[in-house]
């Protein structure tokens, strides 16, 4: 039987938050950081305030762009957790309200099954402020996890879904185990189990007893 297992990316995979990250290439890191703050803990329009955000990374150089997201740190355990819901029959794919730069090296290096995320627009070699995907509005996740579901015939009751943020919880509506992991209060009341370790292998217990 085929299992699905859903991840966001930032904060829940990755050790902290991409935009942050490249943000402070420019200096505008605690503006963006106040902003992605307030975002995820549901204070803020997601997309709103994502069109905020990537228009104050306008002119990083896309070269340094990748460099950065080539070398993101990683959550202690995210190899050890992808390998044991691969071992248990999960199909493991990652959903990003961030970006594909970030997401496609890291899922690469993770052996997760498919990445999800938006796209920088960059223009003569440097990012342009703009970005466009399907990861951009608040309930983006819930949609894409429909659609997945559907193609692979999984249903909710087959499903985990795994995240840290208030644009986790549309794709949380759809999945019977919702695994807030060092999350904001917001999801955390959302959620069947919380994890408050920053460590992705106290997911595999949980699994294994559901």
């Amino acid at each position: 039987m085929t299992k699905l297992a859903v991840f966001d990316f930032d904060s829940t995979l990755m050790d902290g938050e991409t935009i942050d990250l490249l943000a402070d290439e420019i200096g505008n890191k605690d503006e963006v950081a106040l902003i992605t703050k307030q975002a995820m803990a549901g204070e803020l329009d997601f997309f709103e305030s994502l069109l905020t955000r990537v228009a104050l990374l306008e002119g990083i150089k896309t070269q340094r762009v990748n460099e950065i997201c080539n070398n993101l740190p990683l959550i202690p355990g995210a190899k050890d957790v992808v390998d044991g819901l691969k071992k248990r029959g999960y199909i493991v794919i990652c959903f990003s309200g961030g970006f594909r730069n970030a997401t496609k090296p890291v899922c690469n290096l993770l052996g997760i099954d498919a990445d999800f995320a938006n796209f920088l627009h960059q223009k003569d070699g440097a990012l342009t402020g703009k970005v466009g995907g399907e990861m951009m509005s608040s309930n983006a996740k819930a949609e894409m996890m429909i659609r997945i579901q559907n193609l692979l015939k999984v249903t909710s009751s087959e499903t985990i879904a795994v995240g840290d943020g208030a644009n986790d919880l549309s794709m949380f509506d759809h999945a019977k185990t919702r695994i807030a992991f060092c999350a904001n209060q917001v999801l955390i009341d959302a959620s069947t189990h919380s994890i408050v370790n920053k460590d992705l292998r106290e997911i595999l217990p949980i699994i294994d007893f559901i």
